[in-house]
């Protein structure tokens, strides 16, 4: 069986009735290669005038990953990075030793409405990179690696896969691949994507053997096997994965660290950015700065 595990989703209101699909963490698997954190948002219809809302927050120790399939979201971050992802993008925020982040609606579908759906993820940095310097890239739809195997798309988020490597780049062996079939088709997944993988499906439903894995459920696969896949007409799914981890993560809101006294420094360093308006290590975000996400008691 290439199937070693099923995750099934754990529905988080996120505020505002705001409800993701939570697959990672997962108290029974904490992570597939990297990621450490797994959501999956929408398909939520949103009327002109109401508004999808994330104010300013802080992360350490992780990258975020944003991916949408319809709608938009404006991102804004401590760097005095401002701008629009859109569906096939890519944006990539590394947090580093610290940064502030907001996402919210854009003007234009403020006032007229959108039906937004996307995954967020989190990979976590190697252990000497945790501290490192914040940054933020983004890559638009057009320089990702597309092109058809078996006749479902595969677009390349993040690695290598099929002989085709995304422009992202990550300091550690990483998979992030989005699959979409029109029909229904069979695709092999290849042993040599990475170590640990894991499939998850966004619409329709794959079948993995004998298991049909529908929306919202991951399945993390055995290693060092080539895993077929048959995915159901208008089926939309993504691989994530990597190398292991060099040893686990601690997760405590918004913060991942290997070391759990960088935790309680960040979690102590955010109540006092919030107090100051800003700090070195939290800066205020540039047009975003009048509120702040308490840190969770």
């Amino acid at each position: 069986m290439p199937i070693s595990r099923i995750i099934d989703p754990r529905i988080h209101d996120l505020g505002g009735g705001f409800q993701v699909r939570r697959i990672l963490p997962f108290h029974a698997h904490k992570s597939v290669g990297p990621f450490v954190f797994f959501d999956h948002f929408g398909p939520t219809e949103y009327p002109p005038g109401s508004t999808f809302d994330v104010r300013p927050h802080p992360h350490i120790g992780l990258a975020t990953v944003t991916f949408l399939f319809d709608g938009a979201i404006r991102h804004r971050d401590s760097l005095g990075t401002d701008l629009v992802i859109e569906p096939g993008a890519v944006n990539w925020m590394t947090a580093g030793r610290g940064i502030v982040h907001s996402e919210r609606t854009p003007d234009t579908q403020r006032e007229n409405g959108q039906n937004l759906h996307g995954l967020q993820t989190w990979v976590a940095l190697p252990r000497d990179e945790e501290d490192s310097a914040p940054a933020f890239v983004h890559h638009s739809a057009d320089t990702l690696p597309e092109f058809l195997v078996d006749n479902v798309t595969v677009k390349i988020l993040a690695g290598t896969a099929w002989d085709k490597t995304s422009p992202v780049s990550f300091p550690w062996p990483i998979i992030y691949v989005a699959l979409e079939a029109t029909s229904e088709s069979e695709i092999v997944l290849p042993s040599d994507l990475a170590l640990e993988r894991a499939l998850y499906v966004v619409t329709g439903e794959a079948k993995i053997g004998d298991t049909i894995v529908g929306v919202g459920r991951m399945a993390v696969l055995e290693p060092n096997v080539d895993v077929p896949v048959v995915m159901a007409p208008s089926t939309k799914a993504v691989i994530c994965g990597g190398a292991p981890m060099e040893s686990p993560r601690k997760i405590n809101w918004n913060f991942v660290s290997s070391d759990a006294e960088k935790i309680a420094a960040a979690r102590a360093d955010w109540t006092a950015a919030i107090r100051a308006g800003g700090t070195a290590r939290f800066p205020a975000v540039p047009g975003d700065e009048d509120e702040w996400i308490p840190l969770p008691s």
